[in-house]
């Protein structure tokens, strides 16, 4: 088992800027990727970044290309999102969740991960 559990999340003004974490725990593989999601009320979960092990292979969703910045420490075990600029339309839960994923292409596929966490908030104020 994986345990993921975010944090980092909170209460930020438009043009702001947030750091999330997620920390994992249990049993690690070397070829885990790492990625966040988000959700907004009413709407359907979508993918936001993701990073394999090496670092070497990063995807964006194009809604965050140029204001969000993915990187991990694997010597903590920690995936982190740094999010500048932010807006009101990023405001969800972001989850982070981790899987064996081979193709770059199934990086933004939320089907590709076996290990999700509970989510940390982030609502973005006018």
């Amino acid at each position: 088992q994986v345990q993921l559990v975010e944090s980092g999340g909170g209460l930020v003004q438009a043009g702001g800027s947030l750091r999330l974490s997620c920390a994992a725990s249990g049993r690690t593989f070397s070829s885990a990727v790492l990625g966040w999601f988000r959700q907004a009320p009413g709407k359907e979960r979508e993918f936001v970044a993701a990073i394999n092990w090496s670092g070497g292979s990063i995807r964006y969703a194009n809604s965050v290309k140029g204001r969000f910045t993915i990187s991990r420490d694997n010597a903590k075990n920690t995936v982190y999102l740094q999010m500048n600029s932010l807006k009101p339309e990023d405001t969800a839960v972001y989850l982070c969740a981790a899987g064996r994923i081979f193709r770059t292409t199934n990086y933004d596929a939320d089907r590709s991960y076996e290990y999700w966490g509970q989510g940390t908030q982030v609502t973005v104020s006018s």
